[in-house]
């Protein structure tokens, strides 16, 4: 099963960017408006269904997020002389009404009337000249920044479970005092801030959000920190390409324009990948509704998780048949032993995490057989049993070359003798890999 959400963006809304605003200022931050359009290409190109984006302008709530539900929404430049800019534009309020559904801090708005602000309509006034989509239109909240990554996480549990293609936008300026002739002043801080934010976009790193510094943050006088907070929820446990286009601040605010265009990654590895980074790191399972792709809860089997760093072993843990009562879960707990419980190696530490290869095997079920002749090392694993001792190896193992090899190693795993009488079994498996 495909990702549905695509990419995501970290952009400015400075109205100052459109022509018949600007009226030739804007030209003071064409690296902006030249960055913006990369992006409208960009989602262009996927053609998404549904954008779903943030903005700290629109109505802020104390208690929950504002999410618009209503069929279509208007708005307009009034505020900055110019009416005559205007857009009306659909809203997916399926999409609304299901984040509801599974996240009770989101408060639905349905009314038309409401206007759109400029946090959205910068966006929209650039995204609209390639393409038209439908729209889910989020507000910040004075919730706390766990809540907001919630928030993104939940967004994109309704993105896989809708198999809509989607994208995010984190609409937000940076610091607002970057300089004494700018509308609010100057203030040290605010080149800190940005560029610490700046680091982060490039790198993508979004954990160290959470180290910012709260002083600092508020000291700023920014309006895109919390939506960069869902937008890291978006992100998480994701892997993306990771751009920062621009960043200006010739009017004494700063302007950063941001791409993440996510990597297709296959669903197996992807959940063995978030269980040991969150395990590793937290020191507890995944849960289930953490899972975004719904096609892994199905009837579970017999699954091996493999963790290799710079091409060696690092753990291999597995069943041969399900214990757990579907296949998620079967992945989760094999993830975990493997980087925790394999007796043959120290568990997992977090430094490691970006070195490893990870590997998940489905196997079909056991089948016994009498003659080693009916073995093939590249297609089948192998099981031996001698009484309640019992060995495994899988196939197509690099150094494996013979049946007897593969055999004799099964063998030694499960501590019986060469000369022991044995029943043997063969598999097959589906190995996953990134």
């Amino acid at each position: 099963m495909l990702m549905s959400m695509l990419a995501a963006f970290a952009l400015p809304h400075p109205p100052i960017a459109i022509q018949k605003i600007g009226r030739g200022e804007e030209r003071n931050i064409q690296s902006t408006i030249d960055a913006y359009h990369r992006i409208s290409k960009i989602i262009a190109d996927i053609n998404p269904d549904t954008v779903i984006i943030s903005s700290p302008h629109s109505p802020y709530l104390r208690d929950g997020f504002f999410v618009g539900a209503s069929n279509k929404v208007k708005g307009d430049f009034s505020r900055f002389g110019h009416p005559d800019i205007a857009a009306t534009f659909e809203i997916d309020s399926d999409f609304a009404k299901q984040l509801r559904e599974v996240n009770d801090r989101v408060r639905l708005y349905d009314n038309e009337d409401l206007g759109v602000d400029h946090g959205v309509m910068v966006p929209l006034e650039f995204i609209h000249q390639q393409g038209t989509y439908r729209w889910v239109i989020l507000g910040i909240s004075t919730l706390s920044t766990a809540e907001h990554k919630q928030l993104g996480r939940d967004i994109v549990r309704i993105s896989e479970k809708s198999g809509k293609k989607t994208v995010f936008i984190a609409s937000g300026d940076l610091s607002h005092r970057l300089k004494h002739d700018g509308p609010y002043g100057y203030i040290k801080e605010g080149a800190v801030f940005d560029k610490k934010i700046t680091g982060i976009l490039s790198s993508g790193n979004f954990d160290l959000l959470d180290s910012l510094d709260a002083s600092l943050c508020e000291q700023a006088g920014e309006c895109g920190l919390k939506g960069l907070h869902v937008l890291a929820g978006v992100l998480e446990g994701k892997t993306y390409d990771s751009h920062l286009l621009s960043y200006e601040g010739p009017f004494g605010v700063g302007y950063a324009v941001a791409s993440f265009v996510l990597k297709q990654k296959n669903p197996y590895v992807d959940l063995a990948r978030r269980t040991i980074e969150h395990y590793v790191k937290k020191r507890e399972m995944l849960k289930l509704e953490d899972i975004d792709d719904l096609t892994l809860i199905q009837p579970s089997t017999g699954v091996f998780v493999s963790i290799h760093k710079q091409g060696r072993l690092r753990g291999c843990i597995g069943t041969i048949e399900p214990v757990r009562k579907n296949l998620a879960l079967e992945i989760i707990f094999n993830a975990v032993a493997a980087c925790s419980r394999d007796p043959r190696f120290y568990p997992v530490s977090q430094p490691e995490l970006k070195d490893l290869d990870i590997s998940v095997d489905i196997l079909t079920k056991p089948q016994k057989i009498s003659e080693k002749n009916e073995l093939d090392v590249q297609r089948y694993g192998v099981i031996v049993v001698s009484k309640t001792r019992r060995g495994l190896l899988l196939p197509d193992l690099e150094g494996i070359d013979s049946v007897d090899q593969q055999i004799s190693i099964a063998r030694r795993k499960a501590g019986i003798e060469s000369d022991e009488p044995v029943e043997m079994y063969r598999f097959e498996v589906v190995r996953h890999h990134d």
